[in-house]
C-alpha cells in the first residue's frame, strides 16, 4: 500500500524521462518484447565480459611469450585458446583455505568487491551503434528502439569513478582480513597507490568533461563525430597520456605492480587466497584491463565512431567493429608495458604521482578552462592566455624545483648527522 502511494505521488514525466535517458526502449509501455531485449542485453554483456577476460589472459600470455622468444600456451585447444578455461576449472576444484586468524565474513566478501564493479562498469560503455551523420547511436530491434549499451544514465562517467573506488575496498579488505602481515602490506600499498593516482585520473577526466560538456557516456561519444573532434585532440593530448599512466597505476599493472611485488610481499594482498576466491581476484584484474580500455576508447578515441565508413557493413555493426579495433590497441599497449618496462621503486611511484602527474594535469585543466572562458576562438586572446599561463607555469616550476632542492639538502644534512661505523671499527667489534 505504501509503495503504491509513493509511486502515485511521483511525477510521471520525471520518471519516464529518467527511464528514457537510461534506454529509449523504456519509452512508453513496457511490454514483453522490451523486457526480453533488456534481459538479452544483460546476458550478452555478462557473457562478453567473461569470454573477453578469458581471451585477454590468453592474449597476454601469447604476446609476452612472442616478445620473449617463447612458445606460450599451445596445448589446451587450438593455439592454446582453452588454457585459461583449464586453469579456471583447476582453481575451481582446489581446496578453499581459510586462515585461522582471518575475519571470516570480510575475507569471503572481499573478492566480490573487486570482481563485481569490474562487471558493472560495462553497463555504461557504448559497445556499438550508428553515430554517423549526427545520430545518437540508437538501433532498432524487433521494432524497438534501443542502444548498444546496457544503460546510459545522465551521470554515467561518475558511475565509472564510483565503481573504480569500490574496487579499492576489495583489495584493501582482502589484505586486512587475511590476518597476515604480507597481505596487509600489499593492501596498504594498494590503497595509497590507488588514492594517489585517482586524483590525476580525475583531473584528466575533468578536461574531457570540459570539452564534452556532458556526463553521459553516450553524449561524450556523440560530441566526437569527427576525428578532429576526438577528445584526444581537443584536450591537447596531455590529459590522454595522464589518464593512461594513472589507469595503469590504478590497475596495478607493470611498471606500477608494487601491490604484488613478489620479491617483497610473497604474493601481495591475495597471498592467503586459494581456489575460486583467488580466481575471482585474477578475473577482476584482467577484466579491469578490458573495462578501463573501453573507458579510454569512449573518452578519448570516439568510442564506436569510425575514421571512415566501411563498405557493405551496416552502420550499427560498423560501430562495434571500430570499438573492438580501438580496444585491441589499448590491450596490446598494456601487454607491451608488462613485457618491456621494469618495476619502479615505491618512492618513485609516489613521487611521480604527487609531484608530476597531479600538478601537470591540474595546470593543463586550468589552461583549458581559461582558453574556453577568455579566448572564445580569438587567436590573439588565445596567445595572451597561453603566454600568461606559461609565465605562471615557469614560476611554479621554479618554486617547485627550489622546494625539492631544499628538501634534498635537509635529507642530506640529517643523514650526515647520524654516525656511520667505519669498517675498521666494525671489524674490531666482531673480533671482540
Amino acid at each position: 500500500m505504501l509503495s503504491s502511494q509513493l509511486l502515485a505521488a511521483l511525477p510521471t514525466d520525471a520518471v519516464l524521462n529518467g527511464l528514457v535517458a537510461i534506454d529509449p526502449i523504456t519509452e512508453g509501455k513496457l511490454t514483453w518484447t522490451p523486457i526480453f531485449i533488456i534481459l538479452a542485453k544483460v546476458l550478452i554483456v555478462f557473457v562478453l565480459g567473461l569470454v573477453g577476460t578469458m581471451l585477454m589472459v590468453w592474449f597476454e600470455r601469447k604476446v609476452v611469450s612472442g616478445m620473449q622468444n617463447r612458445v606460450g600456451p599451445n596445448k589446451a585447444g587450438p593455439f592454446g585458446l582453452l588454457q585459461t578455461l583449464a586453469d579456471g576449472i583447476k582453481l575451481f576444484f582446489k581446496e578453499d583455505l581459510l586462515p585461522n586468524r582471518a575475519d571470516r565474513i570480510v575475507f569471503r566478501l572481499a573478492p566480490f568487491l573487486a570482481f563485481v564493479p569490474a562487471f558493472l562498469v560495462w553497463a555504461v560503455i557504448p559497445l556499438g551503434g550508428d553515430f554517423s551523420d549526427g545520430k545518437d547511436g540508437s538501433i532498432t530491434i524487433f521494432g524497438q528502439v534501443t542502444r548498444v549499451q546496457l544503460a546510459d544514465p545522465p551521470v554515467g562517467i561518475l558511475l565509472v569513478l564510483a565503481l573504480s573506488g569500490i574496487a579499492v575496498y576489495g583489495i584493501m579488505l582482502a589484505g586486512w582480513a587475511s590476518g597476515s602481515k604480507y597481505p596487509l602490506l600489499g593492501a596498504v600499498r594498494a590503497t595509497a597507490q590507488m588514492i594517489s593516482y585517482e586524483a590525476a585520473l580525475g583531473l584528466s577526466l575533468a578536461a574531457v568533461l570540459l570539452s564534452s560538456r556532458t556526463l553521459s557516456t553516450n553524449g561524450i561519444v556523440q560530441t566526437q563525430d569527427r576525428f578532429v573532434d576526438w577528445n584526444i585532440i581537443t584536450t591537447g593530448l596531455l590529459p590522454f597520456f595522464v589518464f593512461v599512466v594513472a589507469t595503469t597505476a590504478e590497475l596495478n599493472r607493470p611498471p606500477f605492480d608494487l601491490v604484488e611485488a613478489e620479491q617483497e610481499l610473497v604474493g601481495g594482498f591475495n597471498t592467503e587466497y586459494s581456489s575460486i576466491r583467488f580466481a575471482l581476484f585474477f578475473l577482476a584484474e584482467f577484466m579491469n584491463v578490458i573495462t578501463m580500455s573501453g573507458v579510454m576508447v569512449t573518452l578519448f578515441l570516439g568510442g564506436p565512431q569510425g575514421l571512415f565508413d566501411i563498405p557493405v557493413i551496416p552502420g550499427y555493426i560498423e560501430g562495434s567493429i571500430w570499438f573492438v579495433a580501438k580496444l585491441l590497441l589499448f590491450l596490446y599497449m598494456f601487454v607491451w608495458f608488462r613485457a618491456t618496462l621494469p618495476r619502479l621503486r615505491y618512492d618513485q611511484l609516489m613521487d611521480f604521482g604527487w609531484k608530476i602527474l597531479i600538478p601537470v594535469s591540474l595546470g593543463w585543466f586550468l589552461l583549458l578552462a581559461a582558453l574556453r572562458q577568455f579566448a572564445n576562438g580569438d587567436n590573439v586572446a588565445s596567445l595572451r592566455v597561453v603566454g600568461i599561463a606559461g609565465i605562471i607555469g615557469a614560476v611554479a616550476i621554479g618554486l617547485f624545483a627550489a622546494a625539492l632542492n631544499v628538501s634534498r639538502k635537509n635529507r642530506e644534512a640529517s643523514s650526515s648527522l647520524s654516525p656511520v661505523p667505519s669498517p675498521s671499527a666494525s671489524s674490531k667489534g666482531a673480533a671482540n
